[in-house]
């Protein structure tokens, strides 16, 4: 089995975490430093931090919080503000993809890797929903181009749909995750973001919660979002 993949089922952190945590050397197995995509079989003895991760059965944990600004989501311990910190929870669990420092709003967390996988496969096109307040009028230029896509990064970014909320206010779906992704796009057409609130993941919204508070996702969202994910994994091959 892959390392990530061992240590996203114990557990402990996603499959991306832990690539963060091969390439700062922080994983041995068998007592020699990990390198990344390298395989663990049953009797290895994997360690983070010098510490061995038991494997154990556990409750599945599925939360929505709304994330405040200044919370980074990271499961770091060393990071001030991390955002496993700040909600606390009694057993361990790590957030589904980011929402950077500087937004607000939705952001799943759980004690699921396979789940974690399964929302962050790009070609599954899950739409994530945003709030964006920039710093002058929102044109029909820029809605256009903001829907059509915007070259960030090297590359342009796949259509989108995008509405008018107010004068300076718009609504954007979208089925991709590249980093500062909508900052960036707004940048390229000559706006800035003055405020970015994300208010839905799949068919998660957040549903009158409050700012800096989570909740644990109910039965039927849960087994809608589940079903869209393995609907997605199923219509993939």
């Amino acid at each position: 089995m892959r390392i990530n993949k061992y240590i996203s089922e114990t557990g402990f952190c996603s499959r991306r975490e832990t690539n963060r945590l091969i390439a700062a050397g922080r994983i041995t197995i068998n007592g020699k430093v990990c390198e990344k995509g390298a395989d663990v079989e049953l009797h290895d003895i994997v360690l983070i931090d010098g510490k061995e991760i038991p494997h154990q059965d556990r409750e599945a944990v599925y939360l929505a919080l709304n994330k405040p600004i200044g919370i980074v989501c990271t499961a770091a311990e060393h990071v001030a503000g991390n955002i496993i910190q700040f909600v606390n929870y009694p057993s361990r669990i790590f957030a589904i993809g980011r929402l950077d420092k500087a937004s607000e709003g939705l952001i799943l967390l759980t004690n699921d890797g396979d789940i974690v996988n399964k929302m962050m496969r790009s070609e599954h096109h899950h739409e994530k929903e945003y709030v964006v307040t920039v710093d002058k009028p929102v044109t029909d230029e820029f809605m256009q181009a903001m829907s059509q896509g915007v070259e960030i990064l090297d590359v342009v970014t796949k259509p989108c749909k995008v509405y008018r909320q107010s004068e300076d206010v718009f609504r954007i779906i979208l089925t991709q995750g590249l980093n500062l992704q909508i900052r960036r796009m707004c940048k390229a057409l000559g706006y800035r973001v003055l405020k970015l609130e994300r208010i839905r993941i799949m068919n998660i919204t957040l549903d009158q919660l409050e700012r800096g508070k989570w909740r644990h996702l109910q039965e039927a969202e849960l087994h809608k979002l589940l079903f869209m994910l393995n609907q997605a994994k199923a219509n993939s091959w």
